[in-house]
């Protein structure tokens, strides 16, 4: 039978919009060239027996926070959630803490020790957010322009400071802390947020991804799938095939094929697939158009518009299995999921500089994930299944450590040798935090940006968003100016990865636009229409 729906990639995105497109009753069929569907999204033991590690992607408040993925009710279909006992912490090189809590006024009250009136900033903070916040998410993660979210949020700035707090949304992450706050521990757990993307914090727009994520982790939390981010995955492929959707797994798609300018089928290694409706690709721009799409059915601007594209910066993971917890220097009582590792603001500008420059940052910003603090399940008794990552350039230049002693160099061409001197420069740091922290380790894996893309062809380069979060390539810029939505010049063939606007992030909610185009496009009524 040929399916009214094919959706190209089995990653979050993709999984949520072949969801959407089934809830519609449309018949889906889901291609994945991996043995395993997920994407981005998926944890195994490789590392070693006993210890799960999320291989790519781990904590989810934005999972938490979209309202498309909470509609979806995975939580029927096998999903849990665990939280560590505090949501973040920001490790100091002095061994003080700036730690988030679960509770707003836990956290007022620890920020208020470190700076007198930073409490009573932080929770103004969070009462704003609780009358804009959900309004502002719904804005970020629905089509562009958004309509219905950007009404009640034009509403509500009416009534939570209006002018002024749309300019402190936009403000660089620096001006905005140094302007709401006295002391180190509150700039950095924004700051230290906004890291998460590729944006400086210099830079105007690295406010709103710093603050949607801590008033997120002050709201939802930064939650993990029990046993395991493929748990996640597994919830929403049961859920497709509940309705009568089919994952096909080891299928490489090589073309879509385009007939008198309509998506009509996609070619596989084992075949032709025909599609009456539509083709939602959850693949990179780049992959799509000129790759999967040739040059001959799409326009000549585009090509040239697609030449600017620019990727967000390589990554570099190191997982550990630990005999023991992170023996952190004054750990705090409720230990954090997840640890930021900077000495100071001007370190975690120092460090993004030296990327945007192309150049391996000699102390670089580290975001760290204690699995087995925020879900027991995932570790022996007793062990600890640790990870950190950190960005390097796409295109390395040189090594802003390079000459300095006991330090080895990093050449960029992100081989065997390349990836043991990152993972020391990372344990170095963790060390510094952490003495001890080494001789715990009883084994690790390193991915470098070949092993990322290896794993999942979107990971171009070892980038994780699908392309920068510069405000140059967002909104009606993503994935190039003039686009902005889920619509290709290829009629039934819809853009559906993270290189689609809003971005990266498992929030779903660029597969949700895709399946939202798609069934508008045929006169479909979304189910999710109201929210």
């Amino acid at each position: 039978m040929t399916p009214d729906a094919v959706v190209i990639g089995s990653g979050p995105n993709g999984l949520v919009a072949a969801n959407l497109l089934a809830d519609a009753g449309w018949s889906v069929v889901v291609l994945e060239e991996q043995d395993r569907p997920g994407g981005a999204v998926w944890s195994d033991e490789s590392v070693a027996p006993g210890h799960v590690h999320d291989t790519f992607s781990s904590f989810y408040p934005l999972a938490a926070g979209s309202p498309t993925v909470q509609a979806l009710h995975l939580e029927q279909h096998g999903l849990e959630w665990s939280r560590a006992p505090s949501v973040l912490g920001h490790a100091f090189p002095d061994g003080r803490w700036a730690v988030l809590h679960d509770d707003r006024n836990d956290t007022a009250s620890a920020l208020d020790a470190d700076a007198p009136g930073d409490g009573q900033a932080w929770l103004d903070l969070c009462a704003t957010w609780d009358r804009v916040g959900d309004d502002l998410v719904r804005c970020l993660l629905s089509p562009f322009p958004p309509v219905r979210g950007g009404a009640g949020m034009a509403l509500q700035l009416t009534r939570a400071g209006g002018l002024g707090l749309v300019r402190e949304l936009l403000m660089p992450a620096r001006s905005l802390t140094e302007h709401r706050f006295r002391g180190e521990g509150a700039r950095m757990l924004v700051a230290g947020n906004a890291g998460h993307a590729d944006i400086p914090l210099e830079s105007p727009g690295s406010a709103v991804m710093g603050l949607l994520l801590a008033m997120l982790g002050q709201t939802v939390g930064f939650p993990v799938p029990r046993g395991g981010a493929a748990a996640l995955s597994g919830a929403m492929v049961r859920r497709l095939e509940s309705l009568g959707g089919e994952v096909r797994l080891g299928e490489r798609v090589t073309e879509v094929c385009v007939r008198s300018g309509r998506a009509v089928a996609v070619r596989t290694s084992s075949g032709e697939v025909p599609v009456r409706r539509a083709v939602l690709a959850d693949v990179s721009a780049p992959a799509l158009f000129g790759g999967l799409v040739g040059w001959d059915a799409l326009p000549t601007k585009l090509r040239d518009r697609m030449s600017r594209f620019e990727w967000d910066p390589s990554t570099v993971k190191v997982d550990w299995a630990l005999s023991s917890p992170v023996p952190w220097s004054n750990a705090p009582d409720r230990a954090p999921g997840t640890v930021h590792v900077a000495d100071s603001m001007d370190d975690m500008t120092l460090a993004g500089g030296q990327v945007s420059a192309g150049l391996v940052p000699e102390r670089p910003f580290l975001l760290v994930g204690q699995m087995g603090v925020a879900d027991h399940t995932r570790v022996p008794d007793g062990g600890e299944a640790l990870w950190a990552y950190t960005h390097v350039p796409q295109r390395v230049r040189s090594d802003a450590a390079e000459g300095r002693h006991g330090v080895r160099p990093v050449t960029g061409s992100w081989d065997e040798s390349d990836l043991e001197a990152m993972a020391e420069r990372v344990e170095q740091r963790i060390e510094s935090r952490a003495p001890g922290f080494r001789d715990r380790i009883t084994a690790r894996r390193v991915l470098g940006p070949r092993e990322l893309e290896a794993l999942d062809s979107n990971l171009v380069g070892g980038a994780v968003n699908g392309g920068t979060a510069g405000l140059h390539q967002q909104l009606v810029f993503r994935p190039v100016a003039g686009t902005g939505r889920a619509e290709t010049p290829v009629r039934g063939l819809y853009l559906a990865s993270a290189s689609a606007h809003p971005g990266g992030g498992v929030h779903g909610a660029c597969g949700a636009n895709a399946a939202r185009a798609a069934l508008w496009h045929h006169r479909a009524r979304p189910p999710w229409r109201k929210q």
